[in-house]
């Protein structure tokens, strides 16, 4: 917050010169970890330009780390953490002196002979994660010696020696024949069978971050391990490194045939990646934690890779050409047979069956031995899909799985589609464009004093949305917007999704629907007789007793001023017999209960075609207009086709230029809070936090909320986000120390978290896992009807917490993103959930367990808190601490977003 240069140490009258009237200056410079984040701190050095001296002899002058600095900050500044190092200088006086002064560099760098020196292992934390800002400050040794004073400009430095962390590697697995694509079976009950008893194993190896993308970063090797237990407890077995000599980059593919394993013997294989440094004559080598293990069996005589052979529509990727065929929802045939080397002269063999799936599919089972076809293999998204297939022969032995690598045209895309960012709030514009490209464009016009342009979209900053009758006043009650012809044709098959940010619940509240003449041909809508989301077609046009067939969501009621992404599918079939006619509700990318067969449910349904333009906003029931929506919606679409579960699942992640997006919906600040209350800062309704009677104060000097463990917190009702949808949560944090040690191993607090119940729905904690030992960790737990625990997952950060330091701590929970689910009962039986956590400390993803998986379908309400949390039917778990700052966000974050929002930058310190 300087230009130029400044002093330290006493400026006043000494031997006859004068410098001032006596005050005295301190210098602080509060870097950013950006740049640091994935390095490995090997040597650091700060350097300032010192301009000027009060005279030609060296005085000493200090480097030492502080807290940190605010606007708030007064005199004499911040507390004073640790001692980084001093300096005997004189520079800046020119030739003044004799000899030349000039400006010059002033370096500390750690003094090995001063084991109280401790700049490389500060900065190291600060690489680390475990500090959210660094702080430095020059001040003169003797303040009251005006002859030690000095001026140093801007220009200040931390320069750094370090090596690249190693990440876990991907691609992890073994290849089970002769073929080139790996395997990693996760079940030891249903192990990838293995027709070679010289396996290849592989790996990528990893640097922990990518830091400039498509760069040759880091010094790094392979290591295998393979253990064995089908004979004994799980034992090592063999292991290997690749390359043997030398280093490779980041992403290299590293690969290594095994020497000869026994036969019919069960295995696991698991890597990590090893990163390499030498500096200043040393040398030394860093490990990534492993990968999850990969279990295989060798058995060379059961059945090899099978053959696969494409028919309509799709064709086998080559080396230089992949063309994109058919479509997500497209079923493909394929023809499957035996490895040559499974017929025998006589032309037989031992093949029954075959198992075929796509990645992202579950397994299927065909028969016939020496040949089988799959008319019926659909890819449910464009782009590269593989087919895997293996063989089971008549001792029903499962054999080694085969590759049909093809890629998938794209779907088509949606006939019409609004941003609702065309204006500014107040500019008077009423057109919004509908910016899709497939088909004939139909814009919408807002209607009615009642709608209009909102400045919170849930694409984040500087994006807008639709505000639909947002108040009190009546003269706002009836506004909405409206395309002047159909938009989609609802006798075919169709999807429509929109965000929504419900406010108000009093009565029905419609999204999206398309008019007839007396009724409305579909309507998504909030229900306030079932209080759950709705998705309906009216049987006939009627004026009438209308019928009315219904998808409705699983959970209700849904939390007002929060953003959910609503989808509902028409299908077809693409035929004409109305009785296979569905309709399905999809709530943040999930499906609601099964398609409803309209049919079935009523004999009077009928296919029917609207006639009057696309709704956002209200419907039509007996010929009248009502049902006004009241909050916000964005991002409206319609396909005119029924899109898969999976095309759906990606769009309510809602990327912007490959990245997802996210809006901040509350932010808690403590630095600019006093009295009893935490500011919140959000333009959003999240409600101010209170704090405790006792336990909790907003401490002015040192701007922040201090918790003494025992009974102090803050809190609001919540909750402020939809957490059957993806979110990010982070909270600026320092432990004490001294409070956290006179806690028992096993206590845990909880820093920030939403109650629902007796458990908590989403929580940051900190765990003291045994003496002198702080975990971090991020936990979502479901509860049932019963009101206990029903699903519960963590991820515990691999990093020991750093104490009396500020850290920012950040939980992720992704909604959309998959993961395999492994049968207990029966392992072969897997399927693909949704929903999966993720926890940063810093800029540093933690290692999450392969159970960071979280499927459940779980909304907390009640009490949000800050400091205080509720699990195991308890409501205690003291903070012993203090707050900076609790955000949330609606949207899951990846690394770079959370480097770029999260974490303090050059341009925000």
């Amino acid at each position: 917050m300087f230009d130029g240069d400044k002093g330290v140490g006493k400026c006043g009258t000494a031997d006859g010169y004068y410098c001032g009237g006596g005050y005295v200056d301190r210098m602080y410079f509060e870097l950013a970890p950006t740049k640091l984040a994935g390095k490995y701190v090997l040597d650091a050095t700060f350097r300032a330009r010192e301009t000027w001296s009060f005279n030609c002899d060296p005085h000493w002058v200090d480097l030492v780390r502080t807290d940190n600095i605010s606007e708030g900050t007064v005199w004499p500044g911040p507390k004073q953490l640790d001692w980084m190092g001093d300096r005997y200088v004189a520079a800046g006086r020119g030739d003044l002196c004799s000899p030349d002064q000039p400006d010059a560099w002033i370096e500390f760098h750690d003094n090995p002979a001063e084991t109280d020196e401790n700049l490389t292992s500060t900065v190291r934390s600060f690489a680390d994660g475990k500090l959210s800002r660094l702080t430095l400050m020059l001040r003169a040794k003797d303040e009251g010696d005006p002859r030690a004073w000095k001026r140093f400009d801007d220009s200040a430095e931390l320069q750094v020696v370090f090596a690249y962390k190693p990440g876990v590697p991907t691609s992890v697995g073994v290849i089970p024949g002769s073929g080139n694509t790996a395997y990693c079976n996760k079940s030891s009950s249903d192990p990838l069978v293995v027709t070679r008893r010289d396996p290849m194993v592989q790996a990528r190896v990893q640097t922990l971050v990518e830091a400039h993308m498509g760069d040759e970063e880091g010094s790094l090797q392979a290591e295998f391990v393979i253990e064995r237990g089908d004979d004994s407890p799980w034992h090592e077995a063999w292991t290997g490194y690749m390359p043997n000599l030398g280093w490779h980059p980041d992403e290299t593919l590293e690969s290594l045939r095994t020497n000869d394993r026994a036969d019919k013997g069960l295995y696991r294989y698991k890597a990590r990646t090893q990163s390499h440094w030498s500096y200043a004559g040393k040398s030394g080598d860093l490990w990534s934690p492993y990968s999850s293990w990969c279990y295989f069996k060798v058995d060379s005589s059961a059945p090899k890779a099978p053959r696969i052979t494409a028919g309509s529509p799709y064709t086998e990727c080559t080396a230089n050409l992949c063309e994109g065929k058919g479509g997500p929802g497209v079923p493909g045939s394929f023809t499957f047979q035996p490895n040559t080397a499974d017929i025998d002269t006589s032309g037989h063999t031992d093949n029954t069956s075959y198992e075929w799936k796509l990645l992202s599919t579950s397994a299927r089972q065909v028969t016939g031995g020496l040949k089988a076809e799959a008319k019926d293999v659909t890819p449910p998204l464009s782009g590269t899909q593989v087919l895997s297939v293996r063989a089971r022969d008549v001792y029903n032995r499962w054999g080694a799985p085969a590759e049909f690598t093809f890629k998938v045209a794209p779907a088509p895309g949606a006939v019409g589609r609004w941003h609702f960012d065309d204006a500014l709030p107040g500019s008077g514009a009423t057109l919004a464009k509908d910016t899709a490209t497939e088909g004939t464009r139909h814009d919408a016009t807002l209607q009615t004093a009642g709608a209009g342009w909102s400045t919170l979209g849930r694409r984040g900053e500087a994006d807008y949305s639709l505000w639909l009758n947002d108040g009190s006043d009546d003269t706002l009650r009836s506004g909405y917007a409206a395309t002047s012809m159909p938009a989609v044709n609802t006798k075919d098959s169709f999807t429509v999704s929109s965000w929504v940010y419900l406010t108000d619940a009093s009565q029905n509240r419609v999204v999206l629907s398309a008019p007839g003449t007396y009724a409305s041909a579909f309507t998504l809508y909030y229900s306030t007789s079932l209080k759950k989301w709705v998705f309906s077609r009216v049987a006939t046009d009627v004026k009438d007793n209308p019928v009315y067939l219904r998808s409705i969501a699983e959970a209700g009621p849904p939390p007002l001023n929060v953003w959910t992404h609503l989808a509902a599918v028409f299908d077809t079939k693409g035929d004409t017999d109305k009785t296979n006619d569905t309709i399905q509700l999809f709530v943040n990318g999930r499906p609601q209960g099964k398609p409803a067969v309209l049919n079935a449910a009523s004999s009077a349904y009928q296919p029917w075609t609207s006639t009057e333009g696309l709704q956002i906003g209200r419907s039509r029931v007996g010929g009248v207009w009502g049902e006004y929506f009241r909050g916000r919606l964005d991002e409206v679409s319609v396909w005119q086709y029924a899109l898969s579960p999976e095309q759906i699942s990606q769009e309510a992640q809602l990327t912007q230029d490959g990245a997802l997006t996210s809006e901040l919906v509350a932010y808690w600040d403590a630095t600019s809070s006093t009295g009893t209350q935490i500011k919140e800062l959000s333009p959003y309704p999240a409600p101010a936090l209170g704090l405790s009677p006792t336990g909790a104060v907003l401490d002015a000097d040192n701007n922040d909320l201090v918790l003494d463990g025992t009974s102090g917190y803050a809190s609001a009702t919540g909750p402020v986000t939809d957490e059957t949808s993806s979110f990010t949560v982070s909270a600026r944090v320092r432990l004490d120390g001294d409070k956290l040690a006179a806690k028992p191993v096993g206590y845990q607090a909880q820093v920030a978290g939403q109650a629902i119940g007796s458990e908590s729905s989403w929580a940051l904690w900190v765990v003291k896992s045994k003496a002198d030992t702080y975990q971090w960790k991020f936990t979502r737990t479901a509860v049932g009807a019963d009101g206990k625990s029903s699903q519960s997952v963590q991820v515990t950060a691999e990093d020991l917490a750093q104490l009396n330091t500020w850290v920012d701590v950040t939980g992720v929970y992704d909604a959309q993103e998959t993961w395999q689910w492994i049968d207990p009962v029966d392992p072969t039986r897997t399927e693909n959930r949704m929903g999966r956590l993720h926890l940063y400390v810093g800029g540093q993803e933690q290692p999450g367990e392969d159970a960071s998986g979280f499927s459940a379908i779980q909304q907390g309400s009640g009490t949000l808190s800050a400091g205080r949390g509720t699990a195991d039917g308890s409501t205690d778990h003291y903070l012993p601490g203090s707050l900076e700052s609790l955000r949330m966000w609606t949207g899951a974050m990846n690394y770079d977003q959370i480097r770029s929002q999260v974490l303090p930058s050059p341009d925000t310190i």
